[in-house]
């Protein structure tokens, strides 16, 4: 068996569940699903050589957005649909990160304060964005949530994909000039107000919940201190890229949509006590780097980043915005003479969309080397 997450989990997850480790009921259902994903305990596909008779069984993959395996076709399928959405601007990529004072008050609030935070990261650019010293325009916003770093710890931040131009109030296009056009230091201030607002907001509803790790903060006195201590750090969004070529924009976003905590490719041995997989150097210029982990250690940082049930993080917002999108494009598309990309995969059946993207033909006989694999049927899973 490769070195891989399924089998970390094979291997170390009953005794991760006999240490007593808290779990809630998505976590437990991800990693079942991890571990039955392509084993044939979830059945499989069926197909049969119309030329010689064999018989290929394709075990079925869990569809888990935790699992590793499960996000590669839909990574593809989302990058497709978004790139026909792309309008004639340059684009930037923005990232909020919080601080980690906060890390013990999310983990206890997740769903509230992942929503908060999506929302603040999008009113902070669009509020700014309709300024006409920045823009004046509505420009098209893609978010995305992640809550990790290379060595798999809590670390909450979000990408933002940002065109760099959109509709005016009388319905024009304007772009914006070289370069992004809202100040590091304008995007911060905004961005920490907003949020520490929201919160305290919270706070004073009672909408908050508390672990023992911040139980504290249920005191009046004690959450004004921590509040006034969030408010004196410095929340440093960034501009991670900018894409001149806006065509790229998406295609580079592809890569942080459906990305998990950790890839197998990171993956570099397991043991039923031991997990090493590679990172980032801390540097630039500097090589990768190995992490080693308990294997129970691995898992629970693993578990800590599967998001809460029904969740979105992937979210849309401005000119994107899934009430207005279709009108909004078709207006902008309109002013620009153009669409300038089409949906490709659009409507193709599995075998089709692995041939393109990946030049994979699963109606090739690996017997008799002829394209004549055809479905026969299914085997279900007991019990399914």
């Amino acid at each position: 068996m490769p070195a891989d997450v399924r089998k970390a989990f094979e291997l170390s997850y009953g005794e991760f569940c006999r240490l007593g480790a808290p779990q809630s009921f998505v976590q437990r259902k991800a990693a079942a699903a991890i571990m039955r994903c392509k084993t044939g305990a979830l059945g499989c596909n069926v197909s049969i050589c119309d030329n010689c008779g064999n018989t290929v069984l394709h075990n079925n993959s869990c569809r888990n957005r935790n699992c590793p395996n499960c996000q590669a076709v839909k990574k593809e399928l989302w990058v497709d649909r978004r790139s026909a959405e792309v309008i004639d601007t340059p684009y930037f990529h923005v990232v909020f990160t919080l601080p980690h004072d906060l890390n013990c008050l999310l983990l206890c609030n997740q769903k509230l304060l992942y929503s908060l935070f999506h929302r603040c990261c999008a009113e902070t650019l669009l509020e700014l964005s309709a300024d006409r010293k920045y823009l004046g325009a509505v420009p098209a916003i893609i978010q995305v949530l992640h809550t990790w770093n290379q060595e798999l710890d809590y670390h909450v931040h979000m990408h933002c994909i940002v065109s760099g131009g959109g509709l005016t109030p009388d319905r024009r296009i304007r772009r914006s000039k070289a370069g992004f056009f809202i100040p590091v230091f304008v995007l911060r201030d905004k961005f920490k107000g907003k949020f520490l607002s929201r919160l305290n907001d919270l706070h004073r509803g009672g909408k908050l919940d508390f672990s023992d790790c911040c139980s504290r903060l249920q005191n009046s006195y004690e959450w004004h201190s921590f509040r006034d201590s969030l408010y004196r750090k410095d929340w440093c969004p960034y501009i991670k890229e900018t894409f001149n070529a806006f065509g790229n924009a998406i295609e580079y976003l592809g890569r942080y949509t459906h990305r998990i905590a950790i890839s197998n490719s990171r993956i570099l041995t397991v043991s039923e006590t031991l997990v090493t997989f590679s990172a980032r150097a801390k540097h630039a210029g500097e090589p990768r780097r190995t992490v080693t982990l308990k294997s129970t250690e691995f898992i629970r940082r693993f578990l800590m980043h599967v998001l809460p049930s029904g969740f979105q993080k992937i979210r849309y917002y401005g000119l994107l915005n899934n009430r207005f999108r279709k009108r909004n494009l078709s207006l902008i598309f309109r002013l620009q003479g153009h669409q300038r990309f089409k949906e490709r995969f659009s409507g193709l059946k599995m075998a089709d969309l692995l041939k393109e993207i990946w030049n994979t033909d699963i109606c090739l006989c690996p017997e008799c080397g002829k394209r004549s694999l055809h479905p026969a049927g299914r085997i279900y899973a007991r019990g399914s």
